[in-house]
This record gives C-alpha cells, sequence and structure tokens, in this order.
C-alpha cells in the first residue's frame, strides 16, 4: 500500500530509526565532550601536566650559625645525591629495541656506586612501581660524576646541602645538628629552623614519554638563603671552657659537668659547655644521654651557693646590716627529729663569716627572724624556678617550691640551697644580677649591640657589700683555689648531696663553684658544676674551683680585662695549670 492510499512505507520507519540514533549517539558525545572540556577542565588539564610538565625544587643554602666574633659554627656545604627511577629501569624488559636489560644495567650501577648487587636488586623489585627512590645520599661531587658518567637507565642526580660543624664537640650542645633532610634536630639549629631553612626555588619543564627533559616552562623561581644567626658566644672562651671542663671529669673521674659565663653588663651568654661531648659531624656512635644541653636542662640543688642571696635577703629587708651579728652557738638547729649543722661551733659571728665559713645555723637563723616569704621573694626574683628565656628547646623551669604554710625546717633548708632546683644557666643568671649592682638583664645567646631593659632586683648597695664578703670567701674561706693571679675574685663553693632513688645519697655529691671577676668591677660570671667526682676530692672548692680559675684566667686574658689587684699583691695560683694534653682527655 503506498502512501497516498493512507497507507506508510514499511522503509520509513528505519530512516527515522537512523536518524533517532545517529541524534541520540550525537547528544551522547556532544554532552561527553562539554563535560570534558568544562566540567573536567581542571582536573584532566592537571592531570596532562602531570604525566608531561615537571616541576623541581632548587633547594636553599642554609643560613650560617656564627659565633660574636664572625667565626662559623655551622655551615652548609653542597653535595649531590644519587636517584632512580625503578618503573624507567624495569621497562627496559618490555621494549624490544632495549640494548641492555635491567640486570645488566644493576650490574654497572652496583660497580661504581659500590652498592652491594643483590641490595640494589632487593631495592629495585620493591620500588618496581615507583618513579623514585634515593641510592645514595649527600656524597662529594667527584663521586657524584663518576656514577652520572656511567649512564645508567633512570638513574639521575640532585643537588643537596650537607651540614657541617667546624668546632664538633666544643658547641655541639649550643648548635645542635640537622637530619639528613637537612632540618634542625637538636639545639639551636632546631630552635631557629624557621629563619635558618631559608626558601627553595623552583624549576618547570616538559618531559617526554621516557621522562626526559625536552623543553624548559617560564623562569625559573630563584631561592633564597636561611638568615645567619649570630650567637653571643665567643669561641675562644668556648674552647677555654670546654677544655677545662673536659679535663676535670677525666681527673676526677665524673659522671658529668657543665659550665657557663655570662657578660654580667649585657646578659650574654659567652660559653656553654657540657661533658659527656659528642661530634655532630659523625653521630655513627651517638648516644642519647649525650644529646642533653645540661647547662639549660638538668636540675640540681645548689647548696651553699645560695647563701649569697639569703645574706642579700636579709640586707634588702632592712632587718640586718653588715654589721650584724649571728649566734650560731651550740653548732646546731633541732626542728623535731630533723637537725641542721655547722662543720664546728662559731660561736657569735658577722654575716661575712657567715659566708666564710658557710654557716647552716647562720642562714638558717637568719632566715627564720625574717617574714617567711623574705628569702623566697628574691629567689624568685632573681629567675629561680622560671625560665630563663633563651628560646633553647627542652630548657628547664627549675623548681621553687611555694607553700600556703611553711615549716621552719623547710625555711631553713631553703636558706642554703636545699629544697630547690636549678639549672646552672640559671644559678650564673643570679650571680650576674650581684655582679652587676643588683640589676637583671634578660641572659641571650644571641648578640646585642645594646642591653637588653631589666630590672633593679636588688639595692646597689647591698650588692656591692655581699660580693665585698664573696670576696673574703676567696680570700680566706672554701674557695682559696678559685683565685686568678692579678685579679680580684668573689665566689662561693657549694658540696651538695645527690639525689637518689631512696632519697640523698651521702657517698654522692654535686662539686659547684660560682664566681665573679673581677670583684672591684665586674665583667664576667661563671659556674662550674661537677657532678658525682669519685676520687678523693669531692669539694666543691676542691673540684669545681680550680676550673673556675684557670678559666677565668683565660678568658680574662682574651677578653683584655685589666687587672685590679696592686701588683704587689698578685697572689700566686695555688695549684699548676692543667698541661694541654691533659686538658684534652689524653
Amino acid at each position: 500500500m503506498n502512501e497516498s492510499n493512507g497507507h506508510f512505507r514499511p522503509d520509513k520507519w528505519r530512516i527515522y530509526f537512523i536518524y533517532l540514533v545517529a541524534a541520540v549517539l550525537f547528544s551522547v558525545a556532544g554532552g561527553r565532550l562539554f563535560y570534558l572540556s568544562v566540567v573536567k577542565k581542571d582536573f584532566l588539564q592537571s592531570q596532562g601536566e602531570m604525566r608531561a610538565v615537571r616541576t623541581v625544587s632548587i633547594p636553599a643554602t642554609r643560613g650560617m650559625i656564627l659565633d660574636r666574633n664572625g667565626e662559623p659554627l655551622a655551615v652548609s656545604t653542597p653535595t649531590w645525591t644519587i636517584i632512580a627511577n625503578p618503573r624507567k629501569l624495569w621497562e627496559l624488559e618490555k621494549d624490544p629495541k632495549a640494548k641492555t636489560t635491567p640486570q645488566a644495567e644493576m650490574d654497572r650501577l652496583a660497580k661504581v656506586t659500590g652498592l652491594g648487587r643483590a641490595w640494589l636488586q632487593e631495592k629495585f623489585e620493591f620500588n618496581r612501581n615507583k618513579a623514585f627512590m634515593y641510592l645514595r645520599r649527600q656524597i662529594p661531587p667527584q663521586d657524584a660524576d663518576e656514577i652520572m658518567a656511567a649512564k645508567v637507565v633512570g638513574v639521575s642526580k640532585r643537588k643537596e646541602y650537607k651540614r657541617f660543624y667546624p668546632s664538633g664537640e666544643v658547641t655541639a650542645h649550643v648548635v645542635g645538628f640537622t637530619g639528613i633532610d637537612d632540618k634542625g634536630q637538636e639545639g639551636l639549629e632546631l630552635a631557629y629552623e624557621s629563619s635558618l631553612q631559608g626558601t627553595p626555588g623552583k624549576r618547570s619543564y616538559l618531559k617526554d614519554l621516557k621522562g626526559n627533559e625536552i623543553l624548559r616552562i617560564g623562569q625559573d623561581l630563584p631561592e633564597h638563603p636561611g638568615e645567619n644567626i649570630e650567637l653571643s658566644i665567643d669561641l675562644r672562651l668556648q674552647y677555654l671552657a670546654y677544655r677545662e671542663l673536659k679535663a676535670a671529669v677525666t681527673q676526677n673521674r665524673a659522671a658529668s659537668a657543665s659550665a657557663v659565663i655570662l657578660d654580667v653588663k649585657t646578659g650574654e651568654i659567652l660559653a656553654m659547655v657540657n661533658q659527656p661531648s659528642y661530634n655532630p659531624n659523625d653521630r655513627s656512635t651517638l648516644e642519647y644521654d649525650q644529646l642533653r644541653n645540661r647547662a639549660v636542662i638538668d636540675l640540681f640543688e645548689p647548696g651553699s651557693t645560695m647563701k649569697p642571696f639569703t645574706v642579700s635577703a636579709a640586707l634588702r629587708s632592712g632587718q640586718y646590716t653588715t654589721e650584724s651579728i649571728i649566734d650560731t652557738h651550740p653548732g646546731y638547729l633541732r626542728f623535731g627529729r630533723q637537725t641542721i649543722r655547722d662543720l664546728g661551733n662559731y660561736g657569735k659571728i658577722d654575716l661575712e663569716t657567715v659566708l666564710v665559713k658557710s654557716s647552716n645555723v647562720g642562714t638558717s637563723k637568719i632566715t627564720l627572724s625574717l617574714p617567711q616569704d623574705t628569702v623566697w621573694n628574691l629567689d624568685y626574683e632573681l629567675g629561680i624556678g622560671s625560665l630563663a628565656g633563651i628560646g633553647f628547646p627542652g630548657e628547664a623551669t627549675g623548681v621553687l617550691p611555694s607553700r600556703p604554710k611553711w615549716h621552719p625546717a623547710e625555711i631553713a633548708t631553703l636558706s642554703y640551697g636545699y629544697g630547690l632546683s636549678v639549672t646552672t644557666l640559671q644559678l650564673a643568671q643570679a650571680y650576674m644580677v650581684l655582679a652587676n649592682d643588683g640589676y637583671k638583664v634578660p641572659v641571650t645567646l644571641l648578640k646585642q649591640e645594646l642591653p637588653l631593659e631589666g630590672k633593679q632586683v636588688l639595692p646597689p648597695n647591698v650588692s656591692k657589700s655581699v660580693v665585698s664578703m664573696l670576696e673574703s670567701v676567696v680570700l680566706r674561706g672554701s674557695g682559696k683555689r678559685a683565685r686568678i693571679p692579678g685579679y680580684r675574685v668573689a665566689g662561693k663553693t657549694g658540696t651538695v648531696h645527690r639525689v637518689g632513688s631512696q632519697g640523698y645519697e651521702y657517698d654522692q655529691y654535686n662539686a659547684i663553684f660560682a664566681g665573679i671577676a673581677p670583684a672591684s668591677d665586674p665583667r664576667l660570671a661563671m659556674v662550674v658544676i661537677v657532678n658525682d667526682p669519685k676520687g678523693r676530692k669531692y669539694y666543691g672548692g676542691e673540684v669545681a674551683a680550680p676550673v673556675f680559675s684557670r678559666v677565668m684566667e683565660g678568658a680574662l686574658t682574651t677578653l683584655n680585662v685589666t687587672p685590679d689587684l696592686p701588683e704587689g699583691l698578685r697572689e700566686v695560683r695555688l695549684e699548676p695549670k692543667v698541661p694541654y694534653r691533659l686538658a684534652q682527655g689524653g
């Protein structure tokens, strides 16, 4: 039947069906094209660039750490790291045109790198589907050139920087070190990471299907080196203090030791040393215990070195003068079952003799006669129980206990340095206040052009009086071995029972000396602590004071500080200097 007679031609529906299918296919294709080119444009473009465009980081040189005179303490040296593309190497198995095999390439690689053939096989097998792995890191340029000359498939080099520490173990605890990725791990390397690390640059390029660079894209974004950090440390004094402290530990078979030297006018830390130490350039045998900067982390009871501050608090209160007399008879005090003793019955003595004789009974009676928080308040103002604020990682606050109501025995023991804990730096800061006419400036590890703003803690006449008393401790008391030819020295010894798991160990001691020089116009304050000396000598005046004498003499000479003793009154050294060979620990 034809169309004119009202009948539909059978072949006509096929044409409409084909049109319909074509329209559907065209709509699907158009929709897919719209989806990919508009909706997924950014994603697909980024994916394409990931497969064709590479952006590599250009490492930035880490800033140097310098001493106050510009001597380098930490520097970065350029090195090369050898990397490999395991996926590219294994693709040789599927390439019929390849002129070599993965096994042959690994054989050559083992020969030029010195790496074990079995190790390389295991490494490449494990990372078969990866495009990146390390082979050797931070090697000298000549070694990298030799490896690259072999032209092993998938092997390339990358520039990196390796940290080097010219002063080695002498400044290790202050400077710290970086890890394999040049990030700070310890010490000031960690504390000033954000300043030292710098900003890496960037370089973009097109790569072919084999990963080879074929075209540089745009301009390189240059790297910016890190900032240099200039420390307050004087490397000359640091070496001197380290040498003598190491000698003292060796001679006295001590467990550990630390020492700090401060500029009393600026609060700058001129030297900070510890034993044992480590070599940051070779950490293959490093033990955890060697990492501690004991001068700011380890706590100890300061003992008799706190007695000058008890006397200072008494003078500041106005209840005592330099002529005040303390009756220490009969040489002991009892508080229930607790007894506080002196080495002898000193009878009636003045404040200076209390310090010269290091009378526990004398300082206890002074403290008990004052309002109960008088000594505590001064200790707190001096910085005991507070962070010194030098920004050093792990710095300890110390312990200055506070009680709503003190037991008389607690007040008494606090007066002679038991029942509280300090770091070497905190104790040095307290003596710095005495040396600086009672004015406390913040301590710092950074070089200062001008002193930081501080506060008056003690009246100048009080601090001068106490320094004069401490000079007598060195002239005719337990501090005689701290004398320095040509200079007036003020200081105080301390011999403190160490705390063990069951309380105080009565056969283990910490030997301490804290001092100031020159006494007439103080320039430096120094604290030395030697922990657990095992020889016949264990008193602070026998073990720590000689270290102070030798180091302080060298420091004053190095800094060209004028002697303040008239030539005819200059004392003869009580002990000979330590030979240099012995001072090195030999």
